[in-house]
């Protein structure tokens, strides 16, 4: 068994690089970001693409609606347990507020282990991304299916495949937009591409 996932962040929102918004609902994508995801639509129309998932949120879905739409796709497969990490009590936070906060601290430097007040641990967002895997290999054996989602859930499905530590989140970039290839089988898994088609 084998099957090729495309895992996809989302393109901008209006949110991009100034607060962490989370969960929250009403966050579309910004005209950059609505520009982005065309592209990366146009980008995927040759990719053999067979199936395409996204988590709820409005900045995937507009994301994965615009893949749909270049790639000749059904209308994309929501799936819940790819939604943003739960950031509790820092939901909404601009990022400029946090200064020398040690749990702020802590999430940066030990993310393997450090937890978001009232949110998830970054563990737990890993487990289910690494279930959707798995759930796609067993569903879609053979075929590719791109994955729609955000950039730290994104980054636990690398480092899992790479069996690297969530302490090794800061090593490498998942920018807006952007596809990894992973390639997982019954033997295991291989990241393929990192990162790919920045815009």
């Amino acid at each position: 068994m084998a099957a090729t996932l495309l895992l996809i962040r989302h393109a901008a929102h209006i949110h991009f690089n100034r607060q962490l918004s989370g969960r929250m609902p009403g966050v579309p994508l910004s005209g950059e970001g609505r520009e982005q995801a065309a592209a990366l639509g146009h980008r995927l129309a040759d990719a053999g693409v067979q199936h395409l998932w996204t988590s709820p949120l409005d900045r995937t879905v507009a994301t994965a609606e615009a893949i749909a739409t270049h790639c000749g796709l059904p209308e994309p497969r929501v799936v819940y347990d790819l939604v943003e990490i739960d950031m509790g009590d820092w939901t909404g936070r601009a990022f400029g507020t946090f200064g020398d906060d040690p749990d702020w601290r802590a999430w940066n430097e030990q993310r393997a282990t450090a937890r978001i007040p009232g949110g998830e641990s970054m563990a737990e967002a890993q487990s289910r991304i690494v279930s959707i895997m798995e759930r796609a290999l067993r569903e879609h054996d053979g075929e590719t299916v791109a994955i729609v989602s955000h950039s730290d859930m994104i980054k636990a499905a690398i480092c899992h495949a790479l069996g690297l530590s969530l302490d090794g989140m800061s090593r490498f970039d998942i920018e807006p937009a952007s596809v990894s290839r992973i390639v997982i089988g019954d033997w295991g898994s291989k990241v393929m591409t990192l990162n790919e088609g920045v815009y």
